[in-house]
């Protein structure tokens, strides 16, 4: 066997892949078609290379996903925050709901429910810390923070669900579009609102996440 033989079957080093470029592609497959879509060897092929390179990389699929997640808090700067311990939840709740706004995917992980972007968690501290301010107990202010995360997670749920449907043409009307002169007699109140239904869904959500929070604190000292 000759040296140029030697070497050419000689296996050498892993090609050196741009971390950069596999959490784009991660992120990408998110956005377009869920997390189930998402795997080592969809993100490899992507980003040109083999599962087995990217291994040398990253561990497992639940370490690609803290890596899609790392930073995602950062497409929004931190807002000032407010002296008053209730202003300070509804900025920072408002600023969570417009952070998961622009980047979507970030829910399709989040609904994991075990991953998180760890620079995001000062909006958790700085709602818990707050709320406790205001009065509420330690158990009650963490309640109070998964209360707000519940209102923000199934607003933007809903609103992503509602764009899907509008940018259906084949999408069958549903409630209260279905709703009859006949249902006005066991759904009176619901048939009179029908034609404004609509409008009344694009509501402000600061508004709503003051009245939220104002429910919440009310809890104080009880």
């Amino acid at each position: 066997m000759t040296e140029g033989e030697k070497k050419r079957r000689t296996p050498g080093r892993p090609r050196r892949l741009d971390p950069g470029a596999i959490v784009a592609a991660a992120r990408r497959i998110i956005d377009e078609e869920g997390v189930d879509a998402l795997s080592m060897r969809r993100v490899a092929k992507e980003v040109g290379s083999t599962p087995m390179a990217l291994y040398h990389h990253v561990r497992d699929k639940d370490e690609l996903l803290l890596l899609t997640l790392a930073g995602a808090s950062n497409a929004l700067p931190r807002p000032p925050l407010p002296e008053s311990p209730r202003d300070r939840i509804i900025t920072v709740a408002a600023h969570m709901h417009a952070l998961l706004e622009r980047v979507p995917w970030v829910l399709k992980v989040l609904v994991r429910g075990d991953l998180t972007d760890r620079q995001a968690l000062w909006m958790a501290e700085s709602i818990i810390d707050s709320a406790i301010a205001g009065g509420l107990g330690e158990e009650q202010a963490v309640h109070a923070y998964r209360t707000i995360w519940h209102f923000v997670y199934g607003d933007l749920i809903f609103r992503a669900a509602r764009e899907r449907r509008a940018a259906d043409p084949d999408h069958r009307p549903s409630f209260p579009a279905t709703l009859t002169e006949e249902d006005a007699k066991e759904l009176p109140r619901l048939t009179a609102l029908a034609d404004r239904w609509e409008g009344m869904q694009r509501y402000d959500i600061v508004e709503q996440l003051t009245a939220v929070v104002d429910g919440l604190l009310s809890r104080a000292h009880r």
